[in-house]
């Protein structure tokens, strides 16, 4: 892991790092927890000892326990997300597919919403200043800024984030610490009993925990980004983190205990706690605090689209790589896509008060489907069954109960997260079982049988000669079989004499980065077989990748990759390449049961705005051949024509 990210193992450039990159979410939540947890009742102090309590316990349980200590041991070669985790169990169940649908749904749904919430709760606090400026413009112009500037990279900006996090969570504690001081006794909220008293005796406490939920919501992103830090500088640096947000959530708690009897009014206990002459350089801070926490979720946006698509999950989408660093990925669709719903969620909600009554239901369901897939790593991985069924009991418990309160947002915008989160899992779904069906009714040849043929035709110098290296992209898994759509192309459609036959099999791993091939000389100087095992986050370059193994073929002498032309031969230069890519479109000549009609054409549809198979498999600069083939899943049975003499 180390030869891809030098920042894993702990050090002060790695806690640094954390900072920036992992608890931008998490950290930001300051900005509208308390004021979500008090903006439809009268302040009590029985609801800010028992909130701050059940905060307290919530990040403790929740952010500590679940996340940073467990579940960050289920890491796949250093990665982390509900993606890689499926990708270590996948293979044992089936069904395990469905949670990992439900959970990436969720997470990459709350993508649309936390950039909003976060920039609109930053930029409100300039109404305590001006209080009739209009901030929806400026959260809109920010936003638009922070997704046009995803089209440069964010290498050098990223640099800049660990400083700035560290100066927020630090202005964030001492601002906590400057209340607490003036009332010390705040600090017994710690006592679990104040949260078990708000939650049985006050009629409307449990549907609190709804808003409670917000200080955690950033837990599961916490998770996804453990492959650009590590998991012990994530671990140190949460200590850190976690003081900084108690003492700030303590703080407004004090700040709240000065009103009690009243309502908010609009107030905002987070710039409450400001000293006047602070406010505008809080904002500002805040402001660019926010920016970052929605820098990070943006990013794991695209790595989380990325893995679905290399795991069959999502169509092939354009992906570009900005900068050498470790996981950093563009993708142009999804960015696009995220700007316009975040925007829309802006203008739809307005205020974020209004985005606070929305959020935090879809990532409930995240964490639920991430317990269950943890639950099942930790059976695979034979940890004691007493400490998998207690895990797996309290936390479906706690998280049942979070998604019950949670669910109180439904009516109030809460739907439009799940209706999101839906939609995203209706296209991972079809295009799980469009592959599926794809793959099972794909007819496969024995390859044995065409070698004299391909042989002779290599050898025929009566058929004008197609390429001296012909290279086809095969999905057969196993050495001995081809498609018969390849060797249709070769003999049938336009007989492609070749003096080399190469077929290119892409075997995608579960292991996130792994870069290993092997090759098969199955006819000497006449066909070759090379199968590339790439991990799930590997970028798929097979023309660069193609060309390396050939180098290395050659050093050992297994392959004579000069010109067979005569003329060309004895100057020694190298013999053409090119390439012939079968795209499959769904042939007429069907006849599907009613929901596989449904799923195959939803995927051509789908397809037919999608990444090209050439580009996808990185053979822009090659020379290729587009073919397009009928796909026949079905074909009609029992077709009776009736000749007239």
């Amino acid at each position: 892991m180390d030869k891809y990210n030098n920042t894993s193992k702990l050090s002060a450039a790695g806690l640094l790092i954390s900072l920036g990159i992992i608890f931008g979410d998490i950290g930001t939540s300051p900005l509208y927890v308390l004021q979500a947890i008090m903006s439809t009742s009268v302040v009590t102090k029985e609801e800010i000892l028992g909130s701050l309590s059940l905060i307290f316990w919530t990040l403790t349980f929740q952010t500590t326990l679940k996340y940073v200590i467990l579940i960050l041991r289920a890491d796949n070669k250093g990665e982390g997300g509900i993606f890689a985790l499926y990708a270590l169990v996948r293979r044992h169940k089936k069904w395990l597919i469905i949670p990992a649908i439900i959970g990436g749904s969720a997470l990459l749904a709350d993508g649309i919403i936390t950039p909003p919430i976060s920039v609109s709760s930053a930029i409100e606090g300039l109404q305590l200043k001006y209080p009739y400026i209009n901030t929806i413009p400026i959260t809109i112009v920010i936003l638009l800024a922070l997704f046009f500037i995803q089209t440069l990279g964010t290498n050098i900006v990223g640099k800049s984030f660990g400083p700035i996090m560290l100066v927020w969570f630090s202005m964030m504690a001492v601002l906590g610490l400057n209340q607490i001081i003036n009332d010390p006794s705040i600090l017994k909220a710690v006592n679990p009993y104040y949260a078990y008293r708000l939650l049985s005796n006050n009629s409307g406490g449990f549907w609190l925990l709804g808003s409670v939920f917000l200080c955690t919501t950033g837990a599961e992103a916490l998770y996804s980004d453990l492959g650009h830090c590590g998991k012990q500088n994530i671990r140190i640096s949460w200590v850190f983190v976690k003081i900084c947000l108690l003492l700030n959530y303590f703080g407004q708690g004090v700040w709240a205990l000065s009103i009690t009897g009243s309502t908010l009014h609009g107030l905002k206990p987070f710039y409450e706690i400001m000293p006047d002459w602070f406010l505008l350089t809080g904002i500002l801070i805040a402001t660019l605090a926010t920016i970052i926490a929605s820098q990070a979720l943006i990013s794991g946006s695209y790595t989380l689209i990325s893995e679905a698509i290399r795991l069959g999950l999502w169509p092939k989408v354009v992906a570009k790589y900005p900068s050498i660093q470790k996981g950093q990925i563009y993708i142009p669709s999804v960015n696009w896509l995220l700007c316009a719903g975040c925007i829309a969620i802006v203008l739809h909600f307005r205020h974020s008060t209004n985005m606070e009554a929305a959020y935090g239901l879809a990532i409930t369901l995240t964490m639920l489907m991430t317990t269950i897939l943890t639950g099942f790593y930790l059976y695979t991985h034979r940890y004691n069954k007493l400490v998998i069924i207690t895990f797996l009991v309290f936390y479906l418990i706690v998280e049942v109960a979070f998604l019950a309160a949670n669910m109180l947002k439904f009516t109030h915008g809460g739907w439009v997260s799940l209706l999101i989160a839906t939609i995203i899992a209706i296209v991972m779904t079809n295009w799980y079982f469009a592959n599926k069906i794809k793959n099972r009714l794909t007819d496969f040849d024995k390859l044995e049988k065409y070698l004299p043929a391909l042989k002779e035709l290599s050898a025929d110098e009566s058929i004008p000669k197609y390429a001296t290296h012909l290279v086809f992209m095969t999905n057969a898994k196993r050495k001995s079989e081809i498609e018969s759509k390849i060797m249709y192309s070769i003999f049938e459609k336009r007989p492609k004499r070749a003096d080399i036959y190469w077929f290119i099999h892409v075997d995608i791993q579960d292991e996130p980065y792994t870069m290993k091939y092997n090759v098969d000389i199955i006819a000497p100087d006449d066909v070759i077989r090379v199968v590339f095992k790439l991990g799930f986050r590997v970028e798929q370059k097979i023309n660069l990748y193609l060309r390396k193994v050939i180098e290395e073929m050659v050093k050992r002498g297994e392959v004579d990759i000069t010109s067979r032309y005569f003329s060309l031969a004895k100057h020694n230069i190298t013999g053409d390449f090119r390439f012939v890519v079968l795209e499959k479109y769904l042939s007429e000549e069907n006849n599907l049961p009613f929901l596989e009609r449904i799923v195959m054409n939803t995927y051509f549809f789908i397809k037919k705005f999608t990444t090209p198979e050439h580009k996808w498999f990185g053979l822009e600069t090659a020379s290729i051949k587009v073919e397009k083939v009928p796909l026949i899943i079905r074909p009609y049975r029992n077709l009776y024509l009736e000749r007239e003499d």
